[in-house]
C-alpha cells in the first residue's frame, strides 16, 4: 500500500470515529432538546389557554422546537450525504448495528 493510500484511509477512520464517538451523538442530544422545548410549548399553551401572553410564550417554544429539529435533521442528512460521499457508509451503517456482518473490524482503532 502506498503512503498516499494509507493516509487516506487513516483520514477516513479518524473521520469515521469522530462521527461515531462526537457528532451523532450531539446530534441526537440537540434533537431531543429541540423536542423537550416543543413538547414543553404545547404544554404551555394548553395550559395557559385564557392566558394570551402566556399562550404567546408557548407558541414562541413550539416555534422554536420546530425550527431546533428541523435543524438538526438537516445535519443530520448533511451528515449522511458526506459520509455516503466519502466512501464511509458501511462504518456509519455498523455504528447502528455494530453486530452485523463485516463489522467486526470496524471500531478497531489501529
Amino acid at each position: 500500500m502506498n503512503p498516499g493510500q494509507q493516509a487516506a484511509n487513516e483520514a477516513a477512520r479518524f473521520v469515521a470515529k469522530v462521527n461515531e464517538v462526537i457528532l451523532f451523538p450531539f446530534i441526537a442530544l440537540l434533537m431531543g432538546v429541540a423536542f423537550l422545548v416543543f413538547v414543553y410549548g404545547c404544554v404551555e399553551y394548553i395550559i395557559n389557554a385564557d392566558n394570551e401572553s402566556a399562550r404567546e410564550q408557548g407558541r414562541k417554544h413550539i416555534l422554536w422546537g420546530i425550527i431546533g429539529l428541523v435543524v438538526m435533521v438537516s445535519a443530520f442528512a448533511i451528515l449522511q450525504i458526506a459520509a455516503a460521499t466519502f466512501g464511509l457508509r458501511n462504518v456509519l451503517d455498523c455504528g447502528v448495528t455494530p453486530t452485523a456482518s463485516g463489522c467486526d473490524q470496524a471500531f478497531r482503532i489501529q
